[in-house]
């Protein structure tokens, strides 16, 4: 007799596989960092409230002008060339051009989602609250400063590319929290720069991830109902 085939999704969906497998989670951490940007995003523009995040900002702004270290300071530029356009942008292009090469239009949706949601705010953001920057900034800048940009673009590409690019399991898991500490770590070099306070990493690195996790569900949930209008899982043929 001939073998069956387990079910899978139809050709141009999620292909053989979904973005995400536990999907209620996902949300649940997307909310987590909705409401700590949004905390932080409060803070910064209510009176009583933005004196303590500028004391807690000054304190760190003191030691990081205590630690700095020329070999940090190089490896810091480092990562802000790696965050800049000239990188990102390429990569942006890329990746949608390898999941389009697969046929992967779920993941396609969600990284395109991510990377256009994540853009596009980052400049109305930056007007509103028209923040300045530190002084003695160890980079060239431009714009205000919160939120911060590089923080944003960091968080949503690095957690976007595990959600892409590898499929739900005990791997993605470990990349997922290399990710993150990708996100962290190019976050926290733009404070050790001078080119930002220290909320306004935090809340582009909070932004940044939710934006990411947050496209993936809706687009998760999109196909999932759109399977489920067209009958299901279909065999292959």
């Amino acid at each position: 007799m001939p073998k069956s085939h387990p079910p899978s999704r139809r050709e141009g969906g999620f292909l053989s596989e979904p973005i995400l497998h536990d999907h209620p989670t996902a949300w649940r951490i997307a909310r987590v960092l909705w409401v700590m940007a949004a905390l932080l995003f409060v803070a910064v523009a209510v009176g009583p409230l933005r004196q303590v995040v500028d004391r807690v900002d000054e304190v760190v702004f003191d030691a990081v002008l205590a630690a700095e270290w020329t070999p940090a300071v190089l490896l810091a530029r480092v990562l802000d060339f790696i965050g800049s356009a000239w990188v990102t942008a390429p990569l942006m292009v890329g990746v949608s051009g390898w999941l389009i090469w697969l046929r992967r239009y779920g993941a396609l949706a969600a990284w395109v989602t991510a990377m256009i949601v994540s853009q596009l705010s980052i400049g109305p953001l930056k007007i509103l609250y028209e923040r300045m920057r530190p002084p003695q900034g160890l980079v060239a800048t431009s714009g205000f400063s919160f939120p911060s940009g590089h923080s944003v673009a960091g968080a949503t590409v690095a957690v976007s590319l595990v959600i892409v690019l590898v499929k739900p399991g005990p791997q993605r898991r470990n990349l997922e929290m290399l990710a993150a500490a990708v996100a962290v770590t190019m976050a926290l070099s733009r404070v050790y720069l001078r080119a930002h306070w220290f909320s306004d990493v935090l809340a582009g690195a909070a932004l940044g991830a939710a934006i990411a996790i947050a496209a993936a569900a809706v687009i998760h949930r999109i196909d999932e109902r759109r399977e489920r209008l067209r009958g299901g899982l279909s065999p292959v043929r």
